[in-house]
């Protein structure tokens, strides 16, 4: 007979302002989704003119904005998808002054739709690497 063991985590420990930060940008996402897509699309315009953080450690950063954003709708009571975790990676980085973009796509065979957070060079944050990227974008904010 087995016994039930944990697995180790292997992501990085998370401070608390990460944690709030992460459930404020989540919980604005949330509410952003329940309005009309141009006030979502609007807010983000909004969100983009703000004057960016001086350059620095980016990956690391945004690694761990990552983490939180993915914690934070784990803890979340409701439904939460790839376009509220994305959305929520976005606002999160433009709360600490960095700039991602929201891309909404999706792929034909199988037919999918997808969202999730892009570098400005066009690279996606938080996504697997390990298999080619099967997503077409349909609207880059």
């Amino acid at each position: 007979m087995s016994h039930p063991m944990a697995l180790p985590d292997h992501r990085p420990p998370l401070k608390r302002h990460r944690h709030l930060l992460a459930a404020l940008a989540l919980t604005c996402a949330i509410c952003l989704l329940r309005l009309p897509l141009r006030a979502t699309i609007a807010t983000i315009d909004t969100l983009h003119r703000l004057p960016l953080a001086t350059p620095g450690a980016e990956a690391p950063a945004l690694t761990r904005l990552v983490h939180a954003c993915t914690r934070a709708s784990a803890l979340w009571p409701g439904r939460v998808a790839c376009l509220e975790t994305s959305l929520a990676l976005v606002l999160a980085a433009a709360f600490t002054g960095r700039r991602l973009h929201w891309c909404l796509g999706g792929r034909f065979d199988p037919p999918a739709t997808h969202a999730w957070a892009q570098h400005p060079d066009g690279t996606p944050v938080g996504e697997p690497t390990d298999t080619p990227w099967p997503w077409t974008t349909a609207l880059r904010i």
